[in-house]
């Protein structure tokens, strides 16, 4: 079963839910982690189990970094606002990096997530 991150700078916590919303049937056979507002959220506008961490102001990218580094995460869909994040959410430059030196996909736009998420799901499928 495929483990995968998801973490959404505020402004694009919505676009993080209606992604899950979209591909909820997926999603719940993934094992799902994420930050922790946005895990809530996705948790109780849709009903999949997800896997809290801290909220990423206080170190949950951080914990999500450390499972890519044990190998534990086989993607990461990472919604930013590129162009207006506030200094207390999570940045994504050290995540990055470590999903580059582990061979972790990212994704960090919706349509990328639906690259992302579809390639799991073909990556999972039996042969």
């Amino acid at each position: 079963m495929p483990r995968v991150a998801l973490i959404a700078h505020d402004d694009e916590k919505p676009i993080m839910v209606a992604l899950a919303r979209e591909y909820e049937s997926l999603l719940s056979t993934f094992d799902l982690v994420a930050t922790g507002t946005t895990g809530e959220r996705i948790a109780d506008e849709t009903g999949l189990a997800v896997e809290r961490k801290e909220s990423g102001p206080i170190g949950g990218d951080t914990q999500i970094g450390a499972e890519v580094v044990e190998g534990r995460i086989d993607g990461i869909v990472f919604l930013r606002d590129p162009l207006t994040a506030q200094p207390h959410e999570p940045d994504i430059t050290a995540l990055l990096r470590l999903c580059d030196v582990h061979d972790v996909p990212m994704a960090t736009t919706r349509t990328s997530a639906e690259y992302l998420l579809d390639g799991l799901e073909r990556r999972d499928e039996p042969s």
